[in-house]
């Protein structure tokens, strides 16, 4: 991210005001897509305030599901420790591909030709004089 960029966006990564707030915050994690996760200080609940910096695009479905459960209190602990290890089975995490190349498209969509199978005949178009 340029330099003239940083101090006044916040949907391209953290901005100046982040970072300096963040100061005093303990660093507890970095997870496989290179997010930063901090902990520090207590919110009006008695929580301790979680947070974190994206590595690119701040969008949310890029938090791992670990990490997702981390943010939101439901493990006391970094997921390293809390949780037990994936299993062989499980995949990693996507984040949400919509609108880019990769996103899922049916075989009737326009991007994929646009063709749909044919009806069967089991349909019968309601009119109004019927």
């Amino acid at each position: 991210m340029g330099i003239n960029l940083n101090p006044f966006t916040w949907w391209t990564g953290a901005s100046w005001g982040t970072a300096f707030g963040l100061r005093g915050k303990a660093r507890v994690g970095e997870d496989a897509l290179g997010n930063v996760y901090y902990e520090g200080g207590r919110d009006t609940a008695g929580n301790p305030r979680r947070w974190v910096i994206y590595n690119g695009p701040n969008d949310s479905s890029r938090v791992a599901p670990e990490w997702f459960s981390w943010l939101h209190h439901q493990v006391d602990d970094v997921p390293t420790r809390a949780l037990p290890a994936p299993r062989a089975w499980q995949k990693p995490a996507e984040p949400n591909l919509t609108g880019t190349v990769a996103a899922y498209r049916p075989s009737g969509a326009l991007e994929k030709g646009g063709v749909r199978a044919p009806a069967t005949g089991d349909y019968e178009a309601w009119t109004p004089d019927a």
